[in-house]
């Protein structure tokens, strides 16, 4: 069963950038788009690069490694040499805290 968890305080991600979080074993990406927080995971699935220096443009993501990018709404590919899309998870933003539903 999926639950909410804390993942950080709203104030801990700076506008249109994102932050590493890691948790139960596994690496996501949280970012803070113009119209509020999103998740996905956090690792590039081209070659396992993690995606926290990437940069955010919009609801863009573009990987540091190869410049993949991704669509954070949906984690849809945008452009190669990734192929496969990110998983998303639902956030919300309560109490000046953001909570991912792993």
């Amino acid at each position: 069963m999926a639950d909410w968890v804390r993942a950080c305080a709203c104030d801990d991600i700076e506008d249109e950038d994102l932050i590493r979080w890691d948790h139960a074993g596994r690496t996501y990406a949280i970012y803070k788009a113009e119209d509020g927080f999103y998740c996905t995971d956090g690792m590039c699935t081209h070659e396992e690069e993690h995606l926290e220096e990437g940069l955010l443009t919009g609801h863009v993501i573009e990987c540091p490694l190869h410049q993949g990018r991704f669509d954070i709404r949906t984690g849809e590919v945008i452009s190669p040499p990734p192929f496969v899309d990110l998983n998303t998870y639902p956030v919300k933003a309560e109490g000046g805290q953001v909570y991912v539903k792993v």
